[in-house]
């Protein structure tokens, strides 16, 4: 059998290698900077006239969010290397497996999350977003890729035709 697949192009690899990534590493490594920034900072200073829960909440919040952006620059600097032919695919996939790239969201109806800083509740916002565009890349690119199977008896400019007319609805 022969397999259709083989040439296919990665759009998500492609955008991996891209001055999207760029964009996208430099807007994570920002963040991260920004963050230790804030919680060294103004946040440290903000923090110690919370209320006792919001108090409690940004302790707990702040290790989360230091948590998510340290496994998103793992990743970024991960990608990074392959891209830069630092690393194979082979190692980034080993070492890959260490980051997590979910189960950090955010209860935002938790008791005192409002007395939060506005500030601090940016950061986590913005770094929820900035997760789940990194997942959602990370799953474009690592996913097992399933190439199709086509039958002895087809040739392949048949088989790519068939593919065309079933993702277009042709006859």
């Amino acid at each position: 059998m022969s397999e259709l697949g083989l040439n296919t192009i990665s759009f998500a690899g492609h955008a991996a290698s891209s001055a999207q990534f760029r964009a996208l590493y430099s807007e994570g490594m920002s963040l991260v900077e920004e963050t230790a920034g804030y919680l060294d900072g103004q946040g440290r200073a903000a923090s110690k006239v919370l209320p006792r829960m919001a108090s409690v909440l940004y302790a707990a919040e702040s290790m989360r969010l230091t948590t998510r952006l340290m496994q998103m620059a793992s990743w970024l600097l991960l990608q990074r290397a392959v891209n830069n032919g630092e690393m194979s695919r082979d190692q980034v996939l080993a070492e890959k497996n260490k980051v997590r790239l979910d189960g950090f969201n955010v209860d935002r109806n938790a008791p005192g999350w409002n007395d939060l800083p506005e500030s601090f509740r940016d950061l986590v916002e913005r770094s929820l977003r900035l997760q789940n565009r990194v997942a959602i890349l990370d799953r474009e690119i690592y996913r097992p890729t399933e190439p199709a199977i086509v039958p002895d008896n087809q040739n392949s400019v048949k088989a790519q035709l068939t593919l065309l007319q079933t993702a277009f609805g042709g006859n």
